[in-house]
């Protein structure tokens, strides 16, 4: 059956202009780490971008090395777009990402010019894409100068194969230098991409200040702690979760202790009387504010998307609550 979006898909949806630049992002966006890759059902996987066009989320985040196997995130995405969306590319925002392991040897992973054109390259080979909107470095290099990897940005940005460009996992003094070399070659970094959630606050600690100062845009990952902060293991851990699965990269069975748990239950207590998920509250708490332009996502069930978008219904909260939350944090840290 023929694909029509929902014409109503831009009627509630919130849009937060990324930084300084000219671009706006949906408050929720989706990423395609998990339930994309070559051994997911791809039935499903074109469902959930389907419902997350329908209500308004236009930007989909990738990586090089989403799967698995590497780089099948991708290769699912190019045949959704390619069944379903036709015609509407521009009303998308497409990013991926390039800075851990991809291929074997010397030249396939971290910040060096090389790996990152020759992995964009790749990238927008199996996507069929003439170019992304976003290209990031995913994390910092602790061996190429910092230089290299942002002449590489720039001349990626210059040869069309990228829009903007973004940051992913830096810290403070990191992301500080990498604007200014940006700003200099004038493709200045629109956007960071760092975790963030009620129970992860690094970015507190000097990251939040730096962008600010600088106007970069800021997109959450793991708002949810992968889970962990929505009702899925209030009563321990279910037979479905990532935790059991071996090939989870941070995700394991000894993460979801009781301490964890009793953190959720009470934080769930406070969602409650928000009328809301504790999932929409966690989400709702990361947007707060507009300190943060996007919250990112995951979903491996439509009704996953459906409600985590209505936590847009309510960003607002009280001091009381926030104190609250806080109390709940600090007791189980």
């Amino acid at each position: 059956m023929t694909y029509i979006p929902n014409e109503k898909r831009y009627d509630t949806m919130i849009y937060n202009r990324c930084g300084r630049s000219g671009l706006k992002l949906p408050a929720i966006s989706l990423g395609l780490w998990h339930n994309f890759g070559g051994k997911d059902v791809f039935e499903n996987s074109r469902e959930l971008i389907r419902t997350a066009f329908d209500l308004g989320i236009t930007h989909f985040d990738l990586a090089n090395n989403y799967g698995p196997p590497y780089g099948s995130a991708e290769e699912t995405f190019a045949k959704i777009l390619k069944k379903d969306f036709q015609g509407y590319r521009d009303e998308l925002v497409i990013s991926t990402k390039a800075g851990y392991d991809m291929w074997p040897g010397p030249y396939g992973d971290f910040g060096s010019r090389k790996y990152l054109i020759s992995s964009l390259d790749q990238s927008l080979k199996r996507m069929e894409l003439d170019y992304v909107d976003i290209f990031y470095h995913h994390r910092p290099d602790p061996e190429t100068p910092i230089e290299e990897t942002m002449l590489a940005l720039d001349h990626i940005v210059r040869q069309g194969k990228a829009l903007y460009v973004g940051l992913s996992n830096y810290n403070a003094d990191q992301t500080k230098e990498a604007v200014k070399i940006l700003k200099e070659l004038k493709t200045p970094i629109i956007i960071h991409q760092p975790s963030y959630s009620i129970v992860d606050r690094w970015i507190e600690g000097g990251l939040q200040d730096v962008l600010k100062e600088e106007e970069v845009g800021t997109i959450a990952f793991l708002p949810l702690a992968q889970g962990t902060l929505t009702d899925k293991y209030l009563n321990g851990i279910p037979k479905d979760s990532r935790a059991f699965n071996a090939n989870s990269r941070f995700l394991h069975e000894k993460d979801i202790t009781e301490n964890r748990i009793n953190l959720a239950k009470e934080l769930n207590e406070v969602a409650k009387e928000r009328n809301q998920s504790l999932a929409q509250m966690s989400l709702a708490w990361v947007l707060r504010k507009g300190i943060v332009t996007s919250a990112l996502i995951g979903a491996s069930k439509v009704t996953q998307i459906e409600e985590n978008v209505k936590a847009l219904d309510n960003l607002d909260f009280t001091e009381n609550e926030l104190r609250r939350i806080d109390e709940i944090t600090n007791k189980y840290r």
